[in-house]
């Protein structure tokens, strides 16, 4: 083989241009190499290596900072910070999206279990509304669907139909909530009425408020209440025994300070007073009871008053709502056997119970549909008498929506 022959120093001859490798054959690939200088290849006085190469921790192209593979730098996807702004954002969104499904979903299955059984709409000479709500709230001795076990247990006995046990005009308005107990035994006029199972239109009355219930149910009760106070009822909510207790068991009992040592063997109560939490069953036995107690069925809705609005601020409270597993059993139980209007959404029924318990907080007025005479003797035995001129100013401040400035005996 020829030997090629370096041009001598100063000499006019050319030395062959070397022809470039290929790239298979290049040490780095398709990196470009540098021009060849005169010893890179071995001739006979040649040392055989490329200086070309890198072997090292150079700053080349192939090494460390440099172009070619490995760890990319600031803002690559392998090996550059995390965006956590991005990740955030999309763990808030993912949220958001998720509480929205639980919420639309607890909605429309909290809605599915509301009973719109009364057609306030088919009440007669309804008298014309005013300023704010009126909620009839009722709390019926109804025993459907409990068992045997569950009448012996409550004390409720075994009577058919239903009777109501409280009865309470909630006013939710500008100026303040007002809760008015009707007593059972008030001595009222129970108007003239088309019986719905005989047809026959049934003459004006004198009995007790507890009667119209008896014997026509949620729709009568509210004419009569219409008729004897002037204040028109929109929406209408009724509870029974099972149902109550259920619910105070459901927000694990309801605290309560019991005014006086309470036994009743009638409502199974048996009660010490002072601060104490109950659950359902003694709850349903301290909002019954009316025997043992100095004022009777005055001090009863005093009781039911009081109990419904702890109750209430119980159920309304941080620690059932965002408690699901206080929310959803505390919900079944109310709205598997809660009563309502036809018109009674769940918003209205969110807007009674924190009217309920704003009272209770004190931002409302708590009392009794005011009595002139609480032993008042009647053909159906001893009733409780309204005192009308009181009455007709606590309705007009309620129709007005006024501040209440009338207060019970």
């Amino acid at each position: 083989m020829p030997q090629v022959r370096r041009a001598a120093p100063g000499g006019g001859g050319q030395q062959p241009a070397e022809p470039p490798l290929p790239p298979e054959l290049s040490p780095r690939g398709n990196v470009p190499r540098p021009s060849p200088s005169y010893d890179d290849y071995g001739g006979q006085g040649g040392d055989g290596y490329n200086t070309g190469q890198v072997y090292g921790g150079g700053r080349g192209p192939g090494g460390p900072g440099g172009g070619g593979g490995g760890r990319r730098g600031r803002g690559g996807r392998a090996g550059g910070p995390v965006n956590w702004k991005r990740r955030i954002t999309v763990g808030l969104v993912t949220l958001v999206v998720l509480l929205l499904a639980v919420g639309i979903g607890t909605y429309f299955w909290a809605d599915g279990k509301l009973k719109r059984e009364v057609d306030l709409s088919k009440v007669e000479d309804r008298p014309t509304g005013g300023k704010g709500t009126n909620y009839l709230i009722v709390g019926s001795d109804s025993r459907e669907g409990m068992s045997a076990e569950d009448k012996k247990k409550l004390h409720t006995g075994s009577a058919e139909g239903r009777r109501t046990d409280s009865m309470i005009l909630l006013h939710v308005g500008e100026n303040g909530n007002t809760m008015v107990s009707l007593p059972r035994d008030s001595w009222v006029t129970i108007p003239a009425f088309t019986g719905s199972s005989s047809g026959n239109r049934i003459p004006a009355s004198q009995n007790k408020l507890n009667a119209s219930y008896s014997s026509e149910g949620p729709q009568l009760l509210a004419r009569t209440i219409e008729y004897n106070t002037g204040l028109k009822i929109d929406h209408y909510a009724e509870i029974g025994f099972d149902g109550f207790a259920k619910i105070v068991d459901g927000v694990g009992g309801v605290e309560i300070d019991i005014p006086q040592d309470m036994k009743d063997k009638k409502s199974g109560n048996d009660l010490k007073k002072g601060k104490q939490t109950l659950d359902g069953q003694q709850a349903l036995g301290f909002v019954r009871q009316r025997y043992g107690l100095a004022g009777g069925d005055l001090d009863r809705t005093k009781n039911q008053q009081k109990f419904l609005s702890a109750l209430a601020n119980k159920a309304a409270s941080p620690g059932t709502v965002m408690n699901p597993f206080k929310l959803y059993p505390m919900m079944g139980a109310g709205l598997d056997s809660l009563i309502v209007d036809k018109d009674m959404s769940l918003w209205d029924l969110k807007d009674m119970f924190f009217a309920m318990k704003s009272v209770s907080g004190g931002e409302g007025k708590q009392m009794n549909m005011p009595v002139s005479n609480p032993g008042l003797s009647t053909p159906k035995g001893s009733a409780i008498q309204w005192d009308m001129p009181k009455v007709k100013q606590l309705v007009s401040e309620l129709k007005n929506d006024e501040k209440v400035t009338v207060s019970s005996n």
